[in-house]
């Protein structure tokens, strides 16, 4: 289900999609992303992955860049894949031969067109450019391959001189041309019109290639089909040189929710994109559409309410759509049903009147930086029912640590006692020690730790930290008080405990 605006439908009215696919260049010019480099092992991988996704062809590399690109996608060549295994090749001859040597049956080759190119780049003539792109075309054909031809640089290309080429090609034996945006300077309108305009001398099937210097190779890539095109480039996670190519999810999706066109297996999506992360070691952005951390994530109260009810009110379409799952965050914005709803979930029996303390404690964490997930609300919750002793006969009105390397712990607070405000100091082995002490000091010099005990919620870096003290002779020497806190740093949450433990032992003496 497609939550979209009814805006694009009467936009895009009277544009008939029929027949596109994709073309995925993860392993070529996603490969060319600075920073990565892939295995044999890991290509295979990601083809499998991209076959299972129903992609119609894959470009598996550029077998003339050297020996190994060669054996890989030969070796690719010979898994059996459903989706066509494809090699880049400039426009020549000796290219093609190692494309050939490759066993595969489709080549993409390409020479550029623009004026920039030709003057800075290729030192050609449109002329002598125009017979090197028919000479590869019919070489290739002539030794039995399917071809897919671009003008590099085409946004940028006279038009009178692109629609030549096009012309030229396309009866030379192209299969099919290919529109690349190479440095992402073209706008959504102008590609619809180019599109339109080379549908003028174009008969075979056309594709876009477009790249995001600009941010637009999405929408770009959207706007030429709706114009006519039938195959776009894409990459997965919107890999590729300088800002990446057109992201495979978010055309998928695009195709899918403007068009009703189904190109691929929308639901195994999130699994590719993962994929592709872990084996690349490209960490997928957390505001990354369609499967960055964030696409599903809601933390404002108001959002989490209207997504609770409903998931339209928030939501373009629903995670599953893609393979992705919903996540509440309990951070600086949530509010009472978004903590109410997590508690459920984790079927957690919790006291209304105690949520605003709980929610106060979720936004000063949250205020720091910390994301509170699953287990860490538990904790949270458990520490605060468990806490229910009422107003706290010692209060911690200061503190402060010095420590460092070759640096004597050093602590100093302050306490509020019934109204008398005490102030001490201690030095320790460690901070934590020296802020115990300096609080035994303040309170009573009679108290002596018995147990301390520190643990990692969830285990990761930033994860919560719950501490439990035990100590003894607050009120006297024989009875044991036990103090629990939960927080972000150690000896912040220790100092807690330590207060905790000792109000207990405090409300305990006033009752007797």
């Amino acid at each position: 289900m497609i939550y979209d605006s009814q805006y694009n439908r009467l936009a895009l009215l009277g544009s008939e999609v029929r027949g596109v696919s994709l073309f995925d260049t993860t392993l070529r010019d996603g490969e060319q992303t600075p920073g990565i480099a892939l295995s044999a092992e890991d290509k295979m991988r990601i083809a499998s992955a991209l076959n299972d996704l129903g992609v119609d062809i894959i470009e598996a590399g550029f077998a003339a860049s050297g020996d190994s690109e060669k054996d890989t996608i030969k070796q690719i060549a010979k898994m059996g894949l459903s989706s066509t295994v494809c090699s880049l090749a400039r426009s020549n001859k000796n290219d093609i031969d190692r494309v050939l040597d490759c066993d595969v049956d489709y080549v993409h080759t390409f020479i550029a067109t623009s004026d920039i190119h030709l003057k800075y780049k290729l030192k050609m003539t449109r002329d002598e450019v125009k017979a090197k792109a028919v000479e590869a075309i019919e070489y290739a054909k002539s030794h039995g391959l399917k071809v897919q031809f671009s003008c590099e640089d085409a946004t940028r290309t006279d038009l009178d001189f692109l629609k030549e080429m096009h012309v030229t090609v396309q009866e030379a034996g192209a299969d099919a041309i290919n529109i690349p945006d190479t440095v992402g300077v073209i706008y959504p309108s102008a590609m619809t019109y180019l599109i339109k305009e080379l549908a003028k001398v174009t008969e075979v099937p056309m594709a876009v290639h477009c790249h995001n210097d600009m941010g637009l190779a999405v929408a770009n890539s959207l706007a030429a089909v709706a114009a006519g095109a039938k195959q776009i480039h894409v990459c997965v996670n919107g890999l590729g040189e300088r800002t990446g190519n057109a992201a495979l999810e978010e055309v998928a999706l695009g195709l899918y929710a403007n068009f009703d066109t189904e190109v691929v297996d929308l639901s195994k999506i999130g699994d590719i994109s993962k994929t592709v992360s872990r084996i690349t070691g490209w960490p997928i952005p957390y505001n990354k559409p369609i499967t960055g951390r964030n696409a599903f994530a809601h933390e404002s109260g108001i959002h989490v309410h209207g997504v609770l009810n409903n998931a339209s009110t928030y939501e373009a379409f629903r995670p599953e759509l893609v393979g992705m799952d919903r996540h509440i965050v309990l951070g600086k914005h949530s509010g009472t049903h978004s903590v109410k709803d997590r508690l459920n979930a984790l079927k957690i029996k919790f006291p209304d009147e105690c949520i605003p303390k709980l929610l106060a404690k979720i936004k000063d964490l949250a205020v720091s930086g910390k994301e509170v997930d699953d287990a860490e609300l538990m904790a949270i919750a458990d520490h605060i029912m468990w806490k229910r002793i009422g107003e706290d006969a010692v209060k911690l009105k200061e503190f402060a640590v010095f420590t460092g390397k070759g640096v004597t712990p050093t602590a100093t607070v302050t306490v509020d006692i019934d109204g008398e405000i005490r102030t001490s100091s201690n030095t320790g082995t460690g901070p934590v020690d020296a802020a115990i002490k300096a609080i035994r000091c303040a309170v009573n010099e009679k108290i002596t730790l018995e147990e301390y005990k520190l643990s990692a919620i969830t285990g990761g870096s930033d994860s919560l930290c719950e501490v439990t003290v035990v100590i003894k002779g607050t009120y006297d020497d024989s009875r044991l008080s036990v103090g629990k806190a939960v927080g972000l740093d150690i000896v912040g949450t220790s100092v807690d405990a330590t207060m905790e433990a000792i109000n207990r032992d405090y409300i305990r003496g006033r009752k007797e």
